[in-house]
């Protein structure tokens, strides 16, 4: 009898490579239980509560019984009014909530979701790397190819983006972007979404432009939108997520906004997919949208916070932590004393003997070797306890013969 025990003999499947995560999550697992008490930096997991209007409105909303019944995938109209509204006083943009705003099941789902939408099978869109896996796999997933956009230190985004488009081999159909960006924590500016527009509108491209971030910026303005810039409207569709604002990432809720033919072929979409959010959850977001537009700056000082000190103590124990422009992580080159190791290797030795816990620059793409992501998901002293565990680390480590050590991503295969 013939049996299915290899997931790579589906064909897209075989297309996507390990979540390299889920090997720095055993690994991290595995030294818990040996009883080490690891710090973790590898996910970008919220700590905070939600604000406490989110929670009152889902514990009143729930009894309600409006809400257990099959929802619109669009989101409903409270939401969406919401949404427009906190888009035109936050940032200026005028929305139709009927025609050009929806919600999402966070900026993840929208985004993939979005590409099976937009593409057909072949198709190639421009996407950063390093990058957030969905920006790279979500052409992959929807059958479509990705056209890497170098980004990071030291790198001109549109230099790279003509370079990449002139190099294709495939005319490219679209353009994802993300400011303040995952890992790179890149900060554009209303000058550089200008010339993106330009760029998208002269090769008839739409644009997916998530803003997952935009409410963690340190230093300068606001993060701009893209649906600020004149004729973007025409062509992009913005994402928004509640996660990392309002602490509500287990919540699951976000928001697209733009074209009104993107929204709908985005809703077109989902309503094959699924039926939309719980209703409850949605009247929270609403309510946090309308009513909380202090607790994202509470956000933003908190990890402040945590970005100065771990700047400060990762680089008082030989660890030089390039200080971030935004977002919730610092993206961080390997100690030079250790860069032969490779990103995986590299965060594999530093779990296991200093019990501190990374993310390999490698889950973020070919291009994010060398670096490691670290979230400001832990307070002040545990950040200072990392350091002083990072610091003996890296001093054993000087000791020691420098040989070439990678750690190979390994097969797609989990077998029972």
């Amino acid at each position: 009898m013939k049996t299915f025990n290899d997931p790579d003999v589906f064909a897209r499947v075989k297309r996507l490579p390990l979540y390299v995560f889920t090997i720095t999550d055993r690994l991290r697992d595995a030294a818990v239980a040996r009883g080490v008490d690891v710090v973790d930096f590898s996910m970008g997991n919220p700590d905070g509560a939600a604000p406490p209007l989110a929670v009152e409105t889902l514990r009143a909303a729930a009894l309600d019984q409006r809400y257990h019944r099959y929802m619109n995938p669009r989101g409903i109209p409270e939401l969406r009014r919401a949404a427009a509204a906190w888009f035109e006083r936050r940032h200026g943009i005028a929305l139709d909530p009927e025609r050009e705003v929806m919600a999402t099941i966070g900026s993840k789902d929208g985004i993939g979701h979005a590409m099976v939408a937009l593409l057909q099978e072949g198709d190639a869109v421009l996407a950063p790397t390093p990058t957030y896996p969905i920006h790279a796999f979500g052409a992959l997933l929807a059958g479509g190819e990705t056209i890497p956009v170098p980004v990071g230190p030291g790198v001109d985004f549109m230099e790279s983006l003509f370079t990449a488009a002139e190099k294709a081999e495939r005319r490219p159909r679209g353009l994802v972007v993300n400011f303040p960006g995952n890992p790179s924590t890149a900060v554009a500016t209303p000058e550089l979404f200008q010339k993106i527009v330009k760029f998208a509108e002269a090769r008839d491209l739409f644009i997916v432009s998530d803003c997952a971030y935009c409410d963690i910026v340190f230093d300068g303005g606001p993060a701009p939108f893209m649906l600020q810039v004149p004729g973007a409207r025409e062509r992009t569709l913005e994402f928004v997520s509640m996660s990392k604002s309002y602490n509500m990432a287990g919540f699951r809720v976000g928001f697209a906004a733009g074209n009104h033919a993107l929204v709908a072929a985005l809703a077109r979409v989902k309503s094959y997919l699924d039926y939309g959010l719980f209703g409850a959850v949605q009247l929270a977001a609403a309510a946090v949208l309308d009513g909380c537009d202090a607790f994202p700056a509470e956000v933003c000082a908190k990890y402040r916070r945590r970005r100065d000190a771990l700047v400060r103590d990762f680089g008082a124990a030989g660890w030089p932590i390039p200080s971030p422009a935004a977002s919730m992580f610092a993206w961080a080159p390997i100690p030079d004393q250790l860069r032969h190791l490779g990103s995986l290797e590299f965060a594999r030795r530093l779990i296991e003997e200093a019990g501190v816990c990374v993310s390999p620059g490698i889950g973020f793409g070919p291009a994010g070797e060398g670096y490691v992501r670290i979230a400001l998901v832990e307070d002040e002293p545990r950040i200072a306890k990392a350091a002083e565990r990072v610091g003996e680390f890296l001093r054993k480590a000087a000791a020691e013969p420098v040989r070439p050590s990678h750690t190979p991503i390994p097969r797609a295969v989990d077998r029972a």
